[in-house]
């Protein structure tokens, strides 16, 4: 029930290679509206990421370090020189090639996660695109927050038949003429009555989990409590 990374990714991926120069990758970034590019090897396996903050922070640092009679304030240059997770700047500052100016390794999902866990991994590593590599980090694909969203924008109808089908006649063996399934705005109401109240539960749980559903109101009733 719950979307795939597979489902939702794009999978026409413009990438770079190591050696392409800083122009050409500011190229690709403008002419295709993205905000970041993975860098592959020849085998199309993804050794890392260069976004546009890859390619300002190397303007920024020349233009602190380079201008003539200029000498910015220590902790200016501290911050300049380490980066907040450590990795030296100037180096990476210093070079013209996407291997040397890429974040690596890049933040990776398989295609065969989930959009709940593709959403996570976001959050944690700050990002807001995902590389989708297999099993040997080949490139598969990209997944952005804007397709993470595609997930909450199905139609109530859309929502209501999976619940009823999916949720309520297989998984449940519920009779669906005694439960009613209203969707309005992504919000499931659940009403009607069921023989038992772990099945009223586990009902409301698993309408949580359909894709699209944004909350659940339980209004079941049961005829034998046996939690």
């Amino acid at each position: 029930m719950r979307a795939k990374v597979r489902d939702i990714m794009t999978t026409e991926v413009v990438s770079v290679n190591g050696s392409t120069p800083f122009k050409d990758i500011a190229e690709v970034l403008i002419a295709h509206g993205v905000s970041a590019v993975p860098v592959v090897d020849a085998e199309n396996h993804v050794i890392g990421v260069v976004s546009e903050a890859d390619l300002l922070r190397k303007e920024e640092f020349r233009e602190h370090y380079y201008a003539e009679g200029y000498r910015p304030p220590l902790r200016s240059r501290l911050r300049h020189i380490l980066s907040e997770d450590g990795h030296d700047v100037r180096s990476k500052a210093a070079g013209d090639r996407a291997a040397q100016l890429m974040t690596a390794p890049a933040v990776t999902v398989p295609a065969s996660a989930s959009a709940v866990t593709a959403a996570r991994r976001m959050d944690e590593h700050g990002v807001k695109r995902l590389i989708v590599v297999d099993e040997d980090g080949t490139l598969q694909g990209i997944v952005s927050r804007r397709d993470l969203l595609r997930v909450f924008v199905r139609p109530d109808a859309d929502i209501a038949h999976e619940i009823r089908e999916e949720v309520l006649k297989r998984s449940l063996m519920v009779e669906t003429a005694d439960v009613d399934v209203k969707v309005r705005q992504g919000v499931v109401t659940l009403s009607g009555h069921v023989e038992r109240r772990s099945r009223a539960q586990l009902a409301v749980r698993l309408a949580a989990r359909v894709d699209g559903v944004v909350d659940v109101l339980d209004e079941l009733q049961w005829k034998h409590d046996d939690t």
